[in-house]
């Protein structure tokens, strides 16, 4: 049995400066810099984001540092393009005295991010930024952070998600983590280990040690527990792992095989699909109580369930119409709504945060597809057709997905290489997010508390 490695996350202390200057101020109905996500975006908002100012070599890099976490977040979204900084007329230390938005206009610029760095006596990072409006010249946000040196890269997270949110309307997902399986040797022999990482590849760590074939990791709403399925000794085991302190609690050891674990959104039950008897039904299970309840009873294998933002209503495949496809049914249990009425075979449905879509795989005459629908079933849309694609997990405001993609490698195409992506709703913006190796099944962290 493996003994999962301690993960500790780092306490972070947030101050919000009371002074008028750095009070939050967002003025929509005023400001001209907005982009209105829910009609799709053709061109990127040009934004400047500067490098923080900070006085002594200390600063200064840590300012650097910052900044370039926030360009590069806001750039992954797709809604932002960040300018190059050596288009940039006033500097750093120049707009400590305020900005001179003729000079931001002249490069174009829709929006500014400045910001600085300061060491305080106790050794932790004072960091203050400022988000402003170049059109109408106006200060639209303004916070500060205290937070210990090593934790500069959430500070610079938390900043990219309320600048998202103050231009978009929409919450950010950049404070976030994700959890995957990760993968190497050869394809008859994998090795899949629990890793966690921060959503844009940082802060890579490994959760098991690999002697132990682990699948389907799913967060908790909380972010701090993550349920995921292992086998000891060839048979299946559902765990709960506390990402703080490490600890492992065994779910269930149940009879037959147990699959696709997932929370509750108020995370007291967990619902998951068990095979006994060669049929395969969807349960749930009271984390306190440990109480099971059967909430699908078919002949057919039911399997993926999830469920809505609200806990009323479960999504999952079934193939007892004939093929594989989606259902919908009260979380209760009950009559079972078909959904999906598309051309091909439909599975791993995953409802949205905000509700308002389930997305979905699909294979269709030997091709898969990464897609979304609305929840009756209307409204299909495809993001992603690849060769071999699967395991879309939402961010938590609704707007990305992230999924895994299996390509043939090697010079015969003997072996496989497996990596992680993301797609915005538009299914135009994909980006590959960097692991140390191969990576599939991921899934997405709410927003860290």
């Amino acid at each position: 049995m493996f003994a999962p490695k301690r993960f500790s996350l780092p306490l972070f202390a947030v101050l919000l400066i009371a002074a008028a200057a750095l009070l939050l101020a967002v003025h929509p109905a005023r400001s001209q810099v907005q982009i209105d996500i829910t009609q799709g975006v053709q061109e990127p908002l040009p934004i400047a984001v500067t490098d923080f100012y900070g006085v002594g070599a200390e600063e200064a890099q840590a300012g650097v540092d910052i900044a370039g976490v926030i360009s590069a977040n806001l750039s992954r979204s797709g809604l932002f393009r960040p300018i190059d900084k050596a288009a940039f007329i006033q500097s750093s230390a120049a707009l400590q005295n305020g900005p001179t938005f003729s000079e931001w206009r002249v490069i174009n610029a829709q929006a500014l991010v400045s910001g600085t760095v300061q060491v305080q006596q106790d050794g932790r990072y004072r960091v203050e930024f400022r988000l402003f409006d170049v059109i109408n010249e106006n200060q639209m946000v303004g916070l500060a952070y205290f937070t210990t040196p090593d934790n500069w890269r959430r500070v610079a997270h938390k900043i990219s998600d309320l600048i998202y949110q103050t231009i978009t309307g929409e919450q950010g997902y950049f404070d976030t983590r994700i959890v995957y399986i990760a993968e190497s040797g050869p394809a008859n022999a994998r090795v899949k280990r629990l890793a966690i990482m921060d959503q844009d590849g940082a802060n890579h760590q490994y959760l098991t040690d690999g002697e132990t074939l682990v699948l389907t990791p799913r967060f908790s709403p909380s972010a701090q527990e993550i349920t995921y399925l292992a086998y000891y000794n060839d048979r299946p085991r559902v765990y709960l792992l506390n990402i703080d302190s490490g600890r492992q609690e065994l779910l269930g050891d149940f009879p037959g095989m147990t699959f696709a674990p997932r929370f509750s959104p108020d995370g007291n039950r967990v619902i998951m699909s068990m095979a006994e008897g060669g049929n395969t039904e969807i349960y749930t299970m009271d984390l306190r109580t440990r109480q099971t309840q059967r909430l699908t009873n078919n002949p057919a294998i039911d399997t993926s369930p999830s469920f809505s933002p609200d806990g009323t209503r479960v999504v999952f495949e079934s193939d007892r119409g004939g093929s594989q496809q989606l259902y919908v049914m009260s979380a209760n249990g009950g009559d079972a709504q078909r959904i999906s009425f598309g051309e091909g075979r439909y599975a791993s449905p995953v409802w949205s945060p905000r509700g308002d879509l389930i997305a979905f795989t699909k294979l269709h005459q030997g091709r898969f597809f990464i897609g979304v629908m609305r929840p009756d079933g209307s409204g299909e849309r495809i993001l992603v057709d690849a060769f071999h694609v699967e395991g879309p997990t939402w961010a938590p405001n609704g707007r990305v997905l992230m999924y895994f993609s299996e390509q043939p490698s090697g010079a015969g195409g003997e072996g496989r290489s497996v990596k992680l992506y993301t797609v915005d709703l538009t299914g135009s913006n994909r980006w590959t997010v960097p692991i140390p190796q191969d990576g599939s099944d991921p899934a997405w962290s709410p927003l860290l508390p």
